[in-house]
């Protein structure tokens, strides 16, 4: 019989070492202060809460051993996804195979071909993701004077920027865009020039970039340096939403375009973000994580409200109980209302197109509100217009 007073004890792992340790730490960080806010509150079922993390270090092979172990040797009451596509992908066999409810955080269209029914994804990119991750900065584009014509598709050769790519030709040909240029670079490229090079003699009025933190960091710099002047660049970059890549890159980035899933404007303001995010960023720096957390922290925090208004609302823990309460559910979380629907994808997708705009020097104050990165689309949350070409917004303050 299980003693009451003993823990719920919820397991599961990130990529705490290795390339995917700054998100995964951030998202630690959002997960030990939601621990400390239940049980300040006296827990779940009157039960403390207890957090089991294993650091997967970034390597997929090692995923599904570690839940294993949660589940059948430390033998914990919950267990829920870690970040990213590259880690959850690799434990649904598992829980497929043990029928565990499962909350992924950041899986970008992890489900898509498993349909498996009690996974549910802690990212708001909707029921049909691929498309959703891109499709503001296509719209954008269609609706500019003089309207652009020709697009450049430029990304990581790796695993995670596939889905991005595969959505980006599929809004490229639903808003009438042609491509002249589609090119993959090794994650391990340190020299841009030439790959910027051979975008630019295609001519193309659009830029869109899938990238990862480094190359990121590369690509801006050679992009800028370079005469080439694409209409409208970025769109499906993993780094400028990192407070350190934001404060690396400084006035570089302004004019870029790029996709945020939550952003410090007025229309983003959901009850309680501001309050997580004030005791996030007094510990940041200490813990040695992202000193703002608005990338990482708000999904994180609101994918373990997610599972406590599961438990609460079911009374219990039972996995088939909640997988079926969450299918037809509405959550509050600082993440405003998340409803899920097909394949446990969001049932409203809420992707955001950012574009950073008089950004001066590396100050990462000056990042802390909404003045640098203004929502240009989804029109629900615009917090101001796009500059437009990628030129003109270059200098603009």
């Amino acid at each position: 019989m299980q003693d009451p007073l003993s823990p719920v004890r919820i397991g599961y792992c990130l990529s705490l070492t290795g390339p995917l340790a700054g998100n995964s730490r951030s998202a630690r960080l959002a997960h030990d202060i939601w621990r400390e806010d239940i049980n300040n509150r006296g827990g779940l079922l009157g039960r403390p809460v207890e957090l089991v993390c294993y650091d997967d270090q970034a390597q997929a092979s090692r995923v599904p051993g570690l839940y294993t172990r949660l589940i059948d040797e430390d033998k914990v009451d919950l267990v829920i996804g870690g970040y990213g596509t590259n880690t959850i992908l690799p434990a649904m066999p598992v829980i497929i195979e043990r029928q565990r409810f499962f909350v992924g955080l950041m899986g970008l269209g992890v489900n898509n071909a498993l349909a498996y029914p009690n996974y549910f994804a802690m990212i708001p990119t909707g029921p049909d993701p691929n498309a959703a991750l891109t499709e503001g900065f296509f719209m954008l584009a269609a609706e500019q004077t003089p309207r652009p014509t020709t697009v450049a598709l430029l990304s990581a050769d790796a695993e995670f920027s596939k889905y991005p790519i595969l959505g980006a030709k599929a809004n490229a040909e639903k808003y009438g865009f042609r491509i002249v240029h589609e090119a993959t670079y090794p994650l391990t490229t340190e020299n841009f020039v030439p790959v910027i090079d051979a975008v630019a003699g295609s001519g193309s009025d659009l830029l869109f970039l899938c990238s990862y933190l480094n190359d990121s960091i590369g690509l801006v710099r050679a992009i800028h340096a370079h005469p080439f002047r694409p209409k409208m660049v970025g769109a499906s970059m993993i780094g400028p939403q990192n407070t350190a890549v934001k404060a690396a890159l400084g006035p570089l980035l302004n004019g870029f375009i790029n996709y945020e899933y939550w952003a410090p404007v007025p229309k983003m303001m959901f009850p309680g973000v501001q309050e997580f995010l004030s005791t996030y960023q007094a510990r940041a720096r200490d813990a040695g994580v992202d000193l703002l957390g608005h990338y990482m922290a708000p999904l994180a925090y609101a994918q373990m409200q997610v599972v406590a208004q599961a438990v609460e609302a079911t009374g219990g823990l039972d996995d088939a109980n909640l997988s079926a309460y969450a299918r037809g559910a509405i959550f509050e979380t600082v993440m405003g209302a998340v409803r899920f629907g097909t394949n446990g994808e969001w049932q409203d997708p809420r992707v955001l197109q950012v574009q950073f705009q008089g950004i001066a020097g590396g100050e990462v104050d000056q990042f802390r509100n909404g003045s640098r990165q203004i929502v240009v689309s989804p029109p629900g949350f615009t917090s101001g217009a796009l500059r437009f070409p990628y030129a003109d917004a270059l200098s603009a303050r």
